[in-house]
């Protein structure tokens, strides 16, 4: 009865301290939206938080890259992925499927992309089930991760759905987690769950802040 009163106990324990680490992200997830939605000179910054990541020497030797493709006021991607194009390098974007999972699209044109749901950039419907354009996430050898917050131990804040979390726990452990942001999203500290993923590099217009990673 005792043991039974102690688990029961470290269950509640347990839930008390998720719901507490979950207002706390969404307090923090609340004001990095706020500051992300009011940084200025985004174009400018987004192209410096780019050109850095593509200026990796993880970029350089991958062979199969993922970039993501900005949505509303995250750092833009779109300017650059036909520099990517050219590179030689295989491309990989993201896109959602009606369960919510990511899936992966080999890009081999910006012709191959329109505006979906929400006039978000995505790849052509009629093109996405192909074979010959399904990825699978094993064979990422670097990927651009998108986030709401981050901070300075790489730990990463999302939307609270668990896209990323999801794709990101099938990659392979060698394979790089590059997180891109604008300096106003990085804090101190963020509260991370067990199954939160901590990047290897997160990459701001000022600075490239090395995370713990997978370790």
């Amino acid at each position: 009865m005792i043991s039974l009163l102690h688990a029961q106990f470290r269950k509640t324990d347990s839930m008390s301290l998720d719901a507490s680490v979950q207002e706390r992200k969404n307090e923090l997830r609340k004001l990095a939206h706020a500051n992300r939605n009011a940084q200025e000179n985004k174009d400018e910054l987004s192209r410096r938080i780019v050109g850095a990541f593509m200026a990796l020497p993880q970029y350089a030797t991958a062979s199969t890259v993922m970039f993501y493709i900005d949505v509303r006021s995250e750092v833009r991607t779109r300017n650059d992925l036909e520099l990517a194009l050219q590179s030689g390098k295989a491309i990989v974007v993201p896109w959602c499927n009606a369960d919510g999972e990511l899936e992966l699209f080999l890009l081999e044109s910006m012709d191959e992309l329109e505006l979906g749901m929400y006039r978000i950039l995505e790849p052509k419907q009629e093109l996405r089930l192909l074979p010959e354009k399904q990825v699978n996430v094993e064979s990422l050898d670097l990927i651009m991760v998108p986030g709401v917050g981050f901070d300075t131990r790489g730990g990463r804040m999302g939307h609270g759905k668990g896209y990323y979390d999801k794709l990101l726990e099938h990659a392979r452990p060698d394979t790089a987690l590059v997180a891109l942001a604008f300096e106003c999203q990085v804090f101190e500290e963020i509260p991370v769950a067990e199954h939160d993923i901590f990047m290897d590099l997160i990459i701001t217009e000022d600075r490239v802040i090395t995370g713990k990673g997978r370790r």
